[in-house]
């Protein structure tokens, strides 16, 4: 089974490069995405050269670099299993030989899922090949997409924010509302320690007649 991960977007393409290239579910062969609509896309056939349009309601455009193998360990590119197609320089087997195509893949690339990865799939694997070889298009991944670097702008706004964290961690906490209260109540005198400390006056004592 081929796993696709792509979403469609809007896009204007004019060269015919690889992370162009996309299947069409209900249509065979391969073609290149000419422009992206919101209800759709145009599409170039790699076979005829024919011009369509596509409509996202009936149709699903899987592009190539999407696409998934399933493998015995992690999932692998389809152009990585490409890429071993090519290196190994063996002669394409006939679609229509299952075992032929089975027991090529085994040879040139044994990582893969034979369980998972069906004969139906072997056959895309092994038609899309030939087309992209055909039409002469480059699926190795450039040095810009395997190579991905973290913005020197993030990184600065990563530093600003652990220097902001270490400035709150340092700021004195402020007093409790009920300790201040507690202070200005000893430093503030009440009514009745006044009247306490106030001198007592001597009651006169009647004058004989």
């Amino acid at each position: 089974m081929l796993i696709n991960r792509f979403i469609l977007q809007p896009q204007n393409i004019s060269d015919m490069e690889y992370n162009r290239i996309v299947a069409v579910t209900g249509m065979p062969g391969l073609f290149e995405v000419v422009s992206s609509k919101t209800d759709g896309a145009i599409v170039r056939s790699l076979e005829d050269q024919s011009t369509k349009f596509v409509s996202s309601r009936v149709h699903n455009l899987s592009h190539l670099e999407s696409i998934e193998v399933y493998t015995v360990k992690d999932n692998a590119q389809l152009a990585d299993v490409f890429a071993a197609m090519k290196a190994n320089g063996a002669q394409l087997p006939d679609v229509k030989d299952n075992k032929a195509l089975k027991a090529y893949f085994e040879k040139v690339y044994p990582d893969l899922d034979f369980e998972r990865v069906y004969t139906s799939d072997m056959k895309k694997m092994v038609k899309w090949y030939e087309v992209i070889n055909n039409n002469g298009i480059d699926f190795t991944p450039s040095p810009e997409e395997a190579t991905e670097e973290v913005p020197a702008a993030t990184e600065e706004k990563v530093v600003e924010t652990e220097a902001a964290s270490e400035a709150v961690a340092e700021k004195p906490a402020k007093p409790k509302a009920k300790a201040k209260t507690k202070a200005t109540k000893e430093e503030t005198p009440t009514a009745s320690t006044e009247e306490t400390e106030k001198p007592k006056r001597g009651r006169k004592k009647k004058t004989e007649e």
